[in-house]
């Protein structure tokens, strides 16, 4: 109400429970004005009611629930089932225009600042996380790989001439295919082998360059977050080179956010050479429903050129979602949980490598991945072909979602192209491993129960070995000794 209302107010009820109402919701409406004037996350989260009350403040500002509206247009905001208007706070209308979707909506001012808002905070957060000088960005209800598709085709007005775009691989079908779809013929670069660890060829990627043409380069398509044993490429030798020959820098940093050395990497390139976009998922890196991802970069005009190719108006829905949960949160919120997901990472790294002791493996020496473990699997390959993909049925089975389990010599082909090697981001990997991540979100019970029942798969396997040999023995001989203890 307003403050005419609570006057009118007082002639009902006692004017001092009246003036204590109006003092209470002052207090919501003071976290609103600082947000508006701010435009940035709140240190310390907000409560449900003020948020709803945020929410239903701009909702009543969009044309759909204007009292008395009469809409004759092809797009009214009309909704069937009150529960879908619920669901979406009423805000139906959506973000942007048919032709850019930053734009403002003449009959949403409501919808369009909420889609301001998200960006601004978002853009505050992204600074919380570690890339300090970045200067746009914009969320986009596309998951990662169609909103890298988005900047490629950005890059094809800048770069009429170029067709190829260079790329360190990484055994992820998404960014791969966002190539394709764009139109462009990736130049797949292997990676080197150094220790335990994949890593980026620079040399390859220099030679790739002089021998194409920097013209007929798109960009080079960089990764940040990544499944061990690959790591994170050279962010900044590669924006060093991409600003000697002229060449656009993409990076894909799909769930590098709540990783502050990803974050750094970042950061470092942009300072020394040339990244011109960094792509990253919404619900990998802000817990929220799959659906949307983030653009951000440090040239304001050529973020701004990505939200304009973007065709038509879009959905609300993602950027209604990162903004709640980071007005729950508030920014001490999430640096609480990027700090508590380093932690299990330590805590996750110790209990598997406990683990891989203690079944005659190891846990792989990959210190440059800040996110991702892998733990060998070389006696199960021993044992017989099917055992390590039979061990990641058996994880699945048992409840362990997440882990990634990876024989070696697997072979597919993805949108015409073949991989040798599959999942493991090289030809021939030397052995055949288990990968687990310590993500945003995960807790000390996460690790304990995985570890348990990994433990528990892995001793099924050794007593089945047991099992076999002892059987042999007793056939060859005529003994019954237990030949595994």
């Amino acid at each position: 109400m307003n403050s005419e209302n609570f006057s009118i107010s007082e002639k009902i009820v006692s004017s001092s429970y009246i003036r204590q109402g109006a003092q209470a919701r002052r207090g919501h409406e003071q976290l609103i004005r600082l947000l508006l004037e701010q435009g940035k996350c709140p240190e310390d989260g907000w409560s449900e009611s003020t948020i709803e009350l945020f929410l239903n403040e701009l909702a009543v500002m969009d044309s759909n629930n204007f009292l008395g509206n009469c809409g004759v247009g092809e797009r009214e905001g009309r909704v069937a089932s009150g529960l879908v208007a619920r669901r979406h706070y009423r805000l139906i209308h959506g973000i942007g225009r048919s032709g850019d979707i930053a734009a403002i909506q003449p009959k949403a001012a409501g919808s369009s600042l909420l889609n301001k808002l998200t960006n601004s905070v978002v853009l505050d957060i992204l600074k919380v996380a570690g890339v300090r000088t970045v200067s746009s960005c914009f969320v986009v209800p596309m998951a990662t790989g169609m909103s890298l598709t988005l900047c490629f085709l950005t890059l094809r007005h800048k770069r009429p001439k170029a067709k190829y775009i260079i790329w360190p691989r990484i055994d992820q079908k998404s960014c791969f295919k966002s190539m394709i779809t764009a139109g462009f013929e990736p130049v797949v670069v292997e990676n080197l082998l150094e220790g335990d660890e994949l890593r980026t060829d620079l040399q390859t990627i220099e030679s790739k360059i002089q021998e194409l043409g920097a013209e007929n380069i798109l960009c080079i398509h960089s990764t940040t977050s990544c499944f061990a044993p690959r790591v994170p490429d050279r962010l900044e030798e590669l924006a060093v080179m991409c600003a000697k020959y002229n060449i656009p820098h993409i990076v894909n940093n799909a769930y590098g956010v709540q990783s502050s050395k990803c974050m750094h990497l970042i950061q470092q390139g942009a300072r020394v050479g040339r990244i011109d976009a960094f792509v990253q998922s919404l619900d990998k890196n802000f817990m929220v429903p799959v659906g949307g991802a983030i653009i951000a970069g440090f040239d304001d005009s050529f973020i701004q050129d990505i939200s304009r190719m973007y065709p038509g108006r879009a959905s609300a829905s993602p950027s209604l979602d990162v903004l709640i949960t980071l007005l729950t949160l508030g920014a001490n919120g999430y640096r609480k949980l990027l700090k508590q997901r380093k932690e299990m990472y330590t805590n996750l790294a110790e209990e598997l490598k406990k683990l891989a002791e203690t079944h005659g493996e190891r846990l792989l020496e990959t210190s440059h991945n800040p996110i991702s473990l892998a733990m060998s699997l070389c006696s199960l390959e021993k044992q017989n072909d099917r055992a390590v993909t039979q061990l990641g049925s058996m994880l699945f089975t048992r409840q362990v979602s997440g882990a990634r389990v990876v024989p070696r010599g697997t072979e597919q082909t993805v949108s015409g192209y073949t991989f040798k090697g599959f999942m493991s981001h090289a030809n021939d990997y030397p052995c055949p491993y288990l990968n687990a991540a310590s993500a945003i979100g995960i807790t000390k019970e996460d690790v304990t129960l995985c570890i348990k029942r990994l433990d528990k798969c892995l001793k099924t396997f050794k007593k089945e070995k047991c099992d076999q040999s002892s059987t042999l023995e007793t056939s060859l001989t005529g003994n019954e000794g237990d030949p595994c203890e």
